[in-house]
């Protein structure tokens, strides 16, 4: 999906399956594990599927497509300290064991919306509204919670802010800085290759794209002195950016084998 986003997006057009396979081989995966990967996706809907004789082609379906501009959105946007107005949204739920799957399902999309549990049961987000929580309990179809607005005291002994571990999200960003800056610096001296740059690429935004579901997106000034975020968007968004044209080099070769109009259309996603 990173794939397929990143250089796909914007093109409504089937791509070829050997050509994709091809493309997760580069990071190590094997052919069988990648047809059984491309295969999990159709189950699940994420992708469509197209046959063309012998040939399988697939593209993004409509509602992952959208996810994954979503999730883009979120990302380019995270760290830019917007003007916190106060207000954190509280969603506050209770859901029947017998829809354990959907209770799984809403705490996995409240956290991509930047919402953490302060209690069991109560999630909390300074950057999410009301409606991305509105939004989530009405495509789960889930009618027994409440969603709130209000300003509290962050000195609290029990603010919203116990709701995210800090001291372990430092240590992740520390992580995060002292892999990605040598990186860039490698880029910025021309010392990658189109291949090395494809992989480093995809595995920097796999890595970064949690931060914002795991930080409370808080203006610097209310977060811990010397707070790392904005060094990691920092590096982030410059070796994103710097690998993007090297990427999308190795990407034309692979898919240009199987499909040149696919190969053409190929563009990388830069985080501006």
């Amino acid at each position: 999906m990173t794939l397929l986003g990143d250089y796909w997006l914007r093109h409504d057009r089937h791509l070829s399956s050997a050509g994709l396979i091809d493309l997760l081989c580069e990071f190590g995966i094997s052919r069988s594990s990648a047809r059984a990967a491309m295969n999990r996706l159709l189950r699940r809907g994420v992708v469509e599927v197209r046959k063309a004789g012998r040939q399988t082609f697939y593209r993004l379906a409509a509602q992952a497509a959208e996810r994954v501009s979503e999730g883009a959105r979120r990302i380019a946007a995270f760290g830019l300290d917007p003007n916190w107005d106060g207000h954190w949204t509280v969603v506050a739920f209770s859901v029947p064991e017998d829809r354990r799957d959907s209770r799984h399902l809403l705490r996995s999309r409240l956290r991509w919306f930047g919402f953490a549990p302060l209690y069991d049961a109560v999630w909390v987000s300074a950057s999410a509204t009301a409606a991305d929580a509105q939004a989530v309990l009405k495509e789960l179809d889930i009618v027994t919670a409440t969603v709130l607005r209000g300003t509290t005291d962050l000195t609290a002994d029990r603010s919203p802010l116990a709701a995210w571990d800090l001291d372990a999200l430092a240590e992740v960003y520390a992580s995060f800085i002292e892999e990605t800056r040598p990186l860039l610096q490698e880029a910025l001296a021309g010392q990658v290759t189109p291949q090395h740059a494809l992989i480093a690429r995809t595995r920097l935004m796999d890595t970064y794209r949690r931060f914002p579901g795991i930080d409370p997106g808080l203006p610097s000034d209310h977060m811990p002195t010397g707070w790392p975020r904005d060094e990691a968007r920092s590096l982030f968004t410059q070796a994103y950016n710097a690998l993007g044209p090297l990427a999308e080099t190795r990407v034309k070769q692979i898919m240009g084998a199987y499909d040149e109009d696919a190969a053409a259309q190929a563009r990388f996603q830069s985080v501006d």
